[in-house]
């Protein structure tokens, strides 16, 4: 009775205290959840301390992170343009049997140190998106407006300010040396844009935030909803059966939240039941496309991520992808369910191994799984996690 008693109170008292509160548009996480921990913490909640001083110092250190842009690359890609996005594909390297080293050859699992340096634009879009959704939480929790000018400076270079902006397209993402300048297979990296998205909408409170700043971002993140859906590459990773459709769908649908185009959300959390799901994941949890690769494991995992991160977007539309089950009994949670013994006893034989030991964590989908079917199994797992990862989770999930 007394539980059900302190659950009702910390229901009116965020009812209370969310009232005049601009409508939270967030999507990466459950709707309601982000308000819940808010008033969780401003009620001193002893279970949230360290997790909101861990948040507070990485946000403190995040202040002292200079703005990145795609024109501190030293130079452009093939089309001239600095301002355009520019990668290389990690898993290929020089041919050793051509003087030039061109074409390059893939090498599955082995990531070529060229792929990360100065000269490409991924490390600095990650860098600025985990940046910014960092500061934007702190301030969406905390209140310091130190934080929320500093995610919107991030912002304001990356995405709208004319000298220093990066053009919404993804045409050179992870080129391929002596192949192509560009391939759709690059989206992956612009899953980062989904943490921006969130960042915008955590920062919605701030007088740091402007108006023209909200108009400026919704515009840029709808030329890129348009040109991922009617680029080739676009259509190139739309079409890809493996962990490569299943994020695509997950920016496209997140993308289509952050500019209130709910139907067309909607549509692509629907169609993920059978172009998806049905499609990767067997009725005994497997996932074949992945078992493919070197990591099959980590590949295994980072499936599961997407899956479930466009699972969380579907209950923002009322689309349930969590409980879906195909006509052969294959689901989500079956899915999840065929990693976690390998993780609960890291002695047990991974039997897709390909002569590379793999790296066996389920990271933050653990703490989500456990959050959606309350299986104590899965909560157990969770603890097992470094403290930074769930004092993050536990700000994220209740």
């Amino acid at each position: 009775m007394r539980s059900r008693f302190l659950i009702v109170c910390l229901a009116l008292l965020c009812a209370g205290l969310c009232a005049d509160e601009i409508p939270l548009r967030v999507f990466g996480v459950a709707p309601g959840v982000l308000p819940q921990i808010k008033v969780r913490l401003s009620t001193n909640d002893p279970a949230l301390n360290a997790a909101r001083k861990k948040l507070t110092a990485d946000a403190a250190k995040a202040l002292q992170i200079t703005p990145p842009s795609v024109m501190d690359k030293p130079r452009a890609g093939a089309s001239g343009d600095k301002h355009d996005y520019l990668s290389q594909a990690p898993y290929f390297w020089p041919d050793p049997t051509k003087p030039d080293g061109l074409p390059y050859v893939r090498k599955d699992g082995e990531r070529n140190p060229e792929s990360y340096n100065e000269s490409s634009d991924a490390p600095r879009l990650n860098r600025m998106a985990d940046t910014a959704e960092t500061l934007a939480l702190a301030f969406y929790f905390v209140g310091n407006e130190t934080f929320a000018m500093h995610a919107a400076k991030l912002l304001r270079v990356w995405f709208l300010d004319p000298a220093t902006r990066m053009n919404p397209n993804f045409d050179q993402a992870q080129a391929v040396p002596g192949v192509n300048t560009g391939r759709g297979i690059g989206m992956i990296e612009s899953r980062s844009l989904t943490s921006v998205g969130d960042a915008v909408g955590l920062l919605a409170a701030s007088t740091n935030w402007t108006a023209r700043d909200q108009t400026g971002m919704e515009k840029w993140m709808g030329e890129f909803l348009v040109w991922a859906q009617t680029s080739k590459n676009g259509k190139d990773e739309a079409g890809a059966k493996n962990n490569h459709g299943s994020w695509y769908d997950v920016q496209i649908a997140h993308l289509a939240l952050f500019v209130r185009d709910t139907n067309l959300a909607h549509r692509i959390v629907t169609a993920a039941k059978e172009k998806r799901i049905a499609v990767q994941i067997k009725p005994d949890g497997s996932q074949p496309l992945e078992l493919t690769r070197a990591d099959s494991f980590g590949y295994s995992r980072f499936n599961i991520e997407a899956l479930f991160a466009l699972a969380t977007l579907g209950e923002h539309v009322g689309v349930d992808l969590w409980h879906f089950k195909t006509s052969d009994g294959a689901s989500l949670r079956q899915a999840f369910d065929y990693l976690v013994p390998y993780v609960e006893d890291l002695e047990k034989p991974w039997p897709h191994d390909k002569g590379r030991k793999a790296q066996r964590t389920l990271g933050s989908v653990t703490h989500r799984a456990y959050f959606v079917y309350q299986d104590e199994r899965y909560a157990a797992l969770w603890k097992k996690s470094p403290d930074w990862q769930r004092q993050r989770d536990m700000l994220l999930i209740p």
